[in-house]
Parts: C-alpha cells; sequence; structure tokens
C-alpha cells in the first residue's frame, strides 16, 4: 500500500495508486494511468458524455456496437450528434444530413428520442449531485462541478473520485463520459474535449500559460467564428499573442470583450461553479421539408412552435424577459433576432406576436429551411404577463390561452388549434434548453 502523501498518481481502470509512474499499472495491468503534479489539489471539473444520444442508441441496440451512427432528421434535417466511427469519416454536429450521408452513406440514421436522452441524463445528473451539491448544467449531457470541500465527506481527493464516477457510469448507465479537472471553469472545459471519448485530463496553475500560448483564439470562451475572424483580420490567431498584449490595449479594441481576453488568455477565470444555472433558455425550432419564403406560411409555424415554448415554460415554472427568433436560410446561414420586454412573459401570445414582428422583418424575399422561437433571461414568474392597462384585449387573450391551457391539459395537445395552427405541419421539431 502506498502513503497517499508519497501517491502521484494512480490507475483510472482499478484505481491502485502509485508514485513513480509506471508504463501499466501493476495491480491490473491497465495503461490508462493518471499524473499531474497538481492532480489532488485540483477541484474544478467539467463532465461531458461522450457522443450522448449516439452511446445510448449503441447501449440499447448491441448490433449497432461498431457501426457508425448518426442521430438526426430526414435528408434535408441536421445531425444532432453522431458516434466516434461516423466522426472519423468526417461526420459533425449541425451538419446537413446528406453531407453527412456523402461522407460516411453505410451510416446508420436514427430518429432523436428526447424523452430517452432526458431520462439518461437525469439519472447521470443525479449522480453528480451525489458527489457535491455544487453542479451547474450546461446542458442535458455536461456540468461543471466544484468538488472543494468534499474531501472529508468521500475520503478521497477529487481526482480520485471523478475517476470513480466515471467508472460508476459506464458500469450502472452503460455510457461513457469525459472529464477535465483544473483550477477554474475555462481550463476544465477545455481539459474535457482533449482526449474524447472516455478521456480525463488535467490542466494546472504552472501550465496554464504555457498550454494556452499556441492554441487558436477560438478556443476562447465566448469567441465564436465570426469575432475569430474579426481578431484574425488584426492578426491575432493565438492565445499566445494575446498574452503579449496590454488590457488597456484590448479594451481600446475590442471593448468589454478585451478585457476577457486578457484574462482568460492568462488563464484567469473567476466565475464559480453555480447550481443556479441549469436551464439558460427554453426554445422550439422545426425543419422543413421544403424551403419557406413568405409569411404566412412562417407564420403558421411560428404560432405553433410559440405554443409548444409557452407549454414548457409554465410546465418548468419559468418566464423569459427576452424572445428570441432564430431562422436558418436555404443556403444554412443563420439570423438570430431577439426583443427584451417590459415585462417577462410565458404566454403564447405574447411569444408569438413578438417573435411574429421579428419574423416581419426578414421577410425579403429570401427562402427559410428553419424557423425557432424561444425565450432567454429566465426568471420567476410572478412577475410575469401583468394586465395590459393599453391594450385591453391582449388581457382577453391571456385569458383565452388560460383556457386552451385547461381543454388541452383534459383532452390532450391537438384538442384546441388556433386559426394559425390549424393546417398540416409536415416538418420536424425540436426542443431547446
Amino acid at each position: 500500500m502506498i502513503d497517499q502523501q508519497l501517491e502521484t498518481g494512480f490507475c483510472r481502470d482499478c484505481l491502485t495508486g502509485f508514485s513513480r509512474r509506471p508504463a501499466r499499472c501493476a495491480h491490473c495491468g491497465s495503461p490508462r494511468l493518471l499524473a499531474h503534479d497538481e492532480l489532488y489539489s485540483l477541484a474544478i471539473a467539467h463532465i461531458d458524455c461522450d457522443a450522448f444520444y449516439a452511446s445510448i442508441e449503441k447501449r440499447d441496440n448491441p448490433s449497432l456496437a461498431d457501426r457508425p451512427v448518426i442521430i438526426g432528421g430526414g435528408k434535408r434535417g441536421v445531425v444532432s450528434t453522431a458516434c466516434y466511427i461516423a466522426r472519423i469519416h468526417g461526420v459533425r454536429s449541425a451538419m446537413p444530413m446528406f453531407k453527412a450521408l456523402e461522407a460516411c452513406p453505410e451510416a446508420v440514421v436514427i430518429r432523436p428520442n428526447m424523452e430517452k436522452y432526458a431520462a439518461v441524463g437525469r439519472q447521470v445528473r443525479e449522480m453528480m449531485l451525489a458527489l457535491t451539491p455544487l453542479v451547474e448544467p450546461l446542458s442535458i449531457d455536461e456540468a461543471f462541478l466544484d468538488l472543494s470541500g468534499t474531501e472529508r465527506l468521500h475520503k478521497a481527493a477529487p481526482a480520485r473520485i471523478l475517476a470513480s464516477f466515471a467508472r460508476q457510469v459506464q458500469q450502472e448507465v452503460g455510457i461513457t463520459v469525459s472529464v477535465g479537472l483544473s483550477y477554474c471553469k475555462f481550463l476544465a472545459k477545455i481539459a474535457s474535449d482533449l482526449n474524447k471519448p472516455k478521456g480525463f485530463s488535467v490542466i494546472g496553475q504552472a501550465e496554464a500559460t504555457r498550454f494556452l500560448a499556441d492554441k487558436r483564439v477560438g478556443m476562447i470562451w465566448g469567441v465564436g467564428k465570426a469575432f475569430e475572424a474579426t481578431l484574425a483580420r488584426d492578426g491575432i490567431t493565438t492565445i499566445g499573442q494575446l498574452q503579449t498584449m496590454e488590457q488597456a490595449e484590448l479594451m481600446r479594441r475590442y471593448g468589454v470583450i478585451g478585457q476577457r481576453l486578457f484574462h482568460l488568455a492568462r488563464g484567469e477565470d473567476n466565475r464559480k461553479v453555480s447550481p443556479s444555472g441549469e436551464a439558460k433558455s427554453i426554445s422550439n425550432e422545426t425543419t422543413f421539408m421544403a424551403d419557406f419564403s413568405d409569411l404566412e406560411t412562417l407564420s403558421a409555424h411560428l404560432r405553433r412552435l410559440s405554443e409548444k415554448t409557452a407549454a414548457r415554460a409554465k410546465k418548468a415554472g419559468l418566464a423569459g424577459q427576452t424572445v428570441v427568433l432564430k431562422l436558418k436560410t436555404a443556403d444554412f446561414r443563420i439570423k438570430t433576432r431577439n426583443r427584451r420586454l417590459e415585462d417577462p412573459t410565458q404566454l403564447a401570445d405574447r411569444i408569438f406576436r413578438t417573435g411574429l414582428s421579428l419574423l416581419e422583418r426578414e421577410i425579403d424575399g429570401s427562402k427559410y429551411r428553419l424557423i425557432g422561437i424561444g425565450i432567454s433571461d429566465l426568471c420567476d414568474p410572478a412577475t410575469a404577463d401583468p394586465p395590459d392597462l393599453i391594450d385591453p384585449a391582449a388581457t382577453r387573450r391571456a385569458a383565452a390561452e388560460s383556457a386552451i391551457d385547461s381543454l388541452r391539459a383534459k383532452f390532450g395537445t391537438s384538442a384546441v388549434e388556433t386559426g394559425y395552427t390549424f393546417r398540416p405541419a409536415g416538418d420536424r421539431d425540436r426542443k431547446k434548453s
């Protein structure tokens, strides 16, 4: 038995510790060994399920184990996720389905089963909460964890707790996860992506600046493709270049985000793991079987999606201060438009009418293959949808919506149709949150 004070690492498969890293575990022979100078002092983790939807389908149908699997819609849909075999062929999330099948024609395509995936996500979430109450979900299949102060409870360092957790998920749930461990959220998330699937990577404080130096600026949280292109035009392509620049210069060029660039480029991230950060938005979207450009067709879909979004908000006990419209053009360009409301809402009527005013501005002859509507800046519904003294008709519509909700709860969602939605849909809806 090795003295824990002398231990520098352990085997991820059997958890046997070592003081000097061998080529393989002396106990079980596994090469999956974990060692790092800061291994036992780090407590911020990011856990990400590996190819989540595809892994669940393979778990439930073992005949798919060695076959490429794509989760997504028909030929006009997009890839929700793909297993790692399909990814080797070039299939990626959000890729148009026809391109995915061109890259991997032998793939098995499975339509998403969100109820099943959500159930597995809840199961994994409960297992996370058994480790620490400080769990901040980012989506159905990933979350940040802060295990500071849990060593006495679990009688093990966070690194060991996380390795045991990964084994437990594989054994009890039948899927695998990748773990990133660091001293801050920014680097923990980067670490979890380094060695997928079944990865466990560590980024310590002493190495952070050096580790980041040669990475592209797009790796920084909040730097999307458009902003990365802006930085490239300014001659900045690596994080190391940002490390040589003064904060004042970055803020002069890029405003408040320049301050973020300055700190994250140096591995400085003071964000706390916040358990209250579970839901960022509630939305629904649909991809059409044909492209549409006319307001009448698009508004019918918008109304139906607004009703779905409102139903989810009411069920979750949430309201949103901002309404967000999403459109995808026939050539796959995404347009996002939003409007902040004076008062939060969870009413389909207000979501739809706000979305419709945003949509009307986009009716310019462009053809759209996808439309979505949602609410963000989520809050308690106690202050939502006060009586409208300026527009009494809005209050009457809210009362009518409440009556419709009661009828649908009793007789089903199709029991009542509005004038906008009383027509065949012919498309595919997807939830997002």
